[in-house]
Formats: C-alpha cells, structure tokens, sequence
C-alpha cells in the first residue's frame, strides 16, 4: 500500500492531505471550546446549528464549484482554497457573538466543500493504475481514521500549555503548509469538459451522470446505510457510554476509538480483498454487516462486547466507503471526473443531513436501544435498494444501439465523431453541427452527451 508514496506528486498531496485534516481536527475541538466560552450551557445548540449549516455548504456547494471546476488551473484552485480556509480560522480567535461563528464557519465549510471533491478528483488523474488509486483509496481511508483518532490526542497535549485559541493558530499553519505542498508538484491539467448551454445544465451535469448510471445509484443507496450507521457512533457514543455503561469521557474516547480502529483494520485489507471481489459485493457485503451490528447494539450488551460492536462498525463503514472511488472513476470521462466527485460529496453529505438530525431527535424521545433500531432499518433500506438499482452483471463494456441524430457541441474527432470537415470548423475540440447515423457497438459505457440513457440491462 505504502509503496505509491514514491510518487513525489502523489506523497506531497498525501501530506497536505493530512495536514489539512489535522487542521480540521484541531478546529473541531477549539470550536467546541470556543462554543462554551461564548453560550456557556447552550453550546450544545450552537455546535449543533455548525454542523448543519456544514452540510448544506456541502450539498449547496460542491456542486457550483464541480461545474467550473475545468476553468481554473488545479493547482491554483487548490491553493487559494487553503490559503482562504486558512483566512476563516485565523478570524474565529477574535469572534465575540454566536453569530459571528455560523458566519464564519459557514464560509469555511464552503471552501472545504470546494477542495475536497477537487482534491478526490486530482488522484485518478496522478495515479491512473487502477492498482496503484486503490492503495491510495486506502492510504486516505486511513488518514481519515488516523485523523479522528489523533486530533483529539493532540488537541489535549497542547491544552495543557497553551489556551485553545492557540489552536486556531496551528489550524492556520496547517493549511498553510498544506497549500505549500500542492504548490510544490506538477498537477495534470484538467481537460475542458462539453459545455453546456446554460448555468442550471453545467451544475446538474454531475448529477445527471451520477443518477443515470446504475453503479453510482447504488453507492448512493449505500452512502445512506453508512450514514444511518455512522450517526449512531458520531451522535449517539457519548450518550451510550454514559447511559447504557455508566462510562466517562475516557470511555467515550476509547469506543471512538475502536470505531477508528476497525475502519482502519479494514482498510489495510482492503486492497487485497478487491484483488478477489467486485466492489459490489465487497460493498453490499459491508452493509449486510452493519444490519445486524446494529441490531445487537440495541440489546444492552456489557461494556466489552459493545466495543466489539462499535469495531465492526467502522469496518462496516469502511468496506462501503473506501470503494467508491473506483466507481466514480470508472463511471465518467477524464474531464468529468470534478463534477462527479463533486456530485458524490454533494448527494452523500445529503444522506448526513438527514440521518443527523433524527438520529438526536429521535435518542431523544424514543430511547437509544429503539434508535438503534431505526437505524438498522436505515441501512436496510439502503442495502436493499442498492441491491435492486445496481445489476450484478455491472459490466464496464457495454453493446448499445445509437439512434440516427444530428446536434451541436463542443468534440474531438474519435469513434463516436468520424465526420468530414470543410475546414472552417477551426481546431479541435470545436463546436458545429454534425449528423450521427444510427449504429450499434459496444466500448467502456459512461453518461455523456452522446450516452444520455443507461442501456437495458438485459
């Protein structure tokens, strides 16, 4: 797996990767802390608005970001992306009202729902050795893990010899260095995608290709598994330890942990069990785990098995998660692949903003052992539309038929455009009307222009 880190371009954007999520890290805790100086007992409230108004950046935003994606440098974009978030932080310190920090965080959220779906879609295009993007697939499943493992720790080291509004400080080196590294590799120019004729059909684009390809529904049907599961351990932890357990906050640390600690496990064993499964059953098969994990959560266990539980929730997660990226890079052109990832971040984070909130609401008033339930219900929802949406015979190479047409956009000269030219159409790729007769034949199957419908699995 570690054997990808000889690539120079590959390694740099790994560590600003990881810097970047420490950063993140380190913020979530001064944010928390932050929260309580200002609202004092309605902390809880204020963290809570935060997290909302983070997901609807993700969904709202990432999406606008996809469509234009193509027009600027990526390296560029990349690092003004970090230098802005690194400008966000380095304001929270000197915030004094409640709504000083949804202004901020907002703002915030929004860069990052820029830069990670643009950072996800940079990797095929450095790695495009289907072997060698898998092992980064898991490389950055792990550092994810790490990340939520470690900030914490670290977070509470530095607490001991300096005040938290220190840590917005290093939260803006950490960016900084991170946007120093991207500045420090060669980055693959991003080919311009077909454009599109109007604001509304550039920002659906990746949409549009993500609902109209079968694989990618199906991830969609199982990013809402993951989210029903995931709440129950991102919301629902502290609530169980110190409920069910009678633990403490060391407690709550620990089952965090564990829930790092299996996703990571799975992560490492990862690419050797793609080597032998299709994604599909790899992933199906995470959320067939995750079914009766959370049903045997709801039943009061004792303090060790829970912790077994809560393992096999993170590698539950992991064995859904972690694949999707080799179906986002096989269901789209080269030149497509920001808005798709784009289209993932956004509709994925969909599913968190739903599941977050009734998951609280619903430990609230129905009780945590029946929240488990629901949640279980979640997954099986999501496991059963995935297996309904998302063929077993999912081939890359599909015959399909091509009906008589004729129509305007930007193209290149290659199988699907062997037409004459007169000599005024100018330079490729260029735009003009051209005539499509009809034809059947078969190559690697994605949504474009010229493939608007999936064809018939049969």
């Amino acid at each position: 797996m570690f054997s990808i880190l000889a690539n120079r371009a590959y390694r740099h954007l790994f560590s600003a990767q990881i810097l970047s999520l420490m950063g993140s890290g380190l913020t979530t805790v001064a944010l928390g802390l932050l929260a309580y100086d200002l609202a004092g007992a309605n902390a809880g409230a204020v963290l809570g608005t935060a997290l909302a108004l983070k997901m609807i950046a993700y969904v709202g935003i990432a999406p606008i970001v996809g469509a234009f994606a193509d027009r600027i440098p990526r390296k560029t974009f990349l690092v003004s992306l970090d230098v802005c978030r690194a400008v966000m932080i380095l304001f929270l310190p000197f915030v004094s009202e409640v709504w000083q920090i949804y202004v901020l965080v907002f703002l915030f959220q929004s860069f990052s729902a820029a830069f990670t779906p643009t950072f996800q879609a940079t990797i095929p295009d450095l790695l495009p050795d289907e072997a060698d993007f898998t092992k980064a697939l898991s490389l950055s499943r792990l550092a994810y893990d790490l990340e939520a493992l470690l900030s914490p720790l670290f977070a509470g080291l530095l607490l001991t010899v300096i005040s938290f509004h220190w840590l917005f400080l290093g939260t803006t080196l950490g960016f900084l260095a991170s946007a120093f590294l991207v500045v420090t590799v060669v980055l693959p120019a991003v080919k311009r995608t077909e454009e599109e004729t109007s604001f509304f059909r550039r920002v659906s684009r990746g949409t549009k290709i993500y609902l109209a390809t079968p694989r990618l529904r199906g991830l969609l049907a199982l990013s809402f598994a993951v989210s029903s599961a995931g709440v129950m351990v991102i919301v629902n932890t502290v609530v169980y330890v110190r409920e069910n357990l009678s633990g403490d906050d060391e407690d709550v640390a620990i089952f965090l942990a564990a829930a790092g600690l299996g996703s990571m496990v799975a992560a490492l064993g990862l690419r050797k069990i793609l080597a032998i499964f299709k994604p599909r059953k790899i992933m199906l098969s995470g959320a067939v785990l995750l079914l009766p994990t959370l049903f045997v959560a709801s039943l009061n266990l004792g303090y060790g098995y829970a912790l077994i539980i809560w393992g096999v929730i993170g590698a539950g997660m992991c064995l859904i998660q972690t694949p999707g990226g080799l179906l986002l890079k096989k269901s789209a052109h080269k030149e497509d692949l920001p808005t798709i990832f784009a289209a993932h971040f956004a509709l994925s984070h969909a599913c968190w903003l739903i599941t977050y909130p009734v998951a609280g609401w619903l430990g609230i008033y129905l009780g945590l052992n029946e929240t488990f339930l629901v949640a279980s219900g979640g997954v099986l929802i999501g496991l059963l539309i995935a297996f309904w949406v998302w063929p077993a015979n999912d081939n890359e190479v599909l015959t399909h038929l091509h009906p008589e047409v004729s129509h305007l956009h930007l193209h290149t000269h290659d199988e699907h455009h062997s037409h004459d030219h007169e000599g005024w159409e100018g330079p490729e790729p260029h735009r003009h009307p051209h005539y499509h007769a009809p034809h059947r034949h078969a190559h690697p199957f994605v949504i474009d222009s010229h493939h608007e419908i999936w064809p018939n699995r049969n």
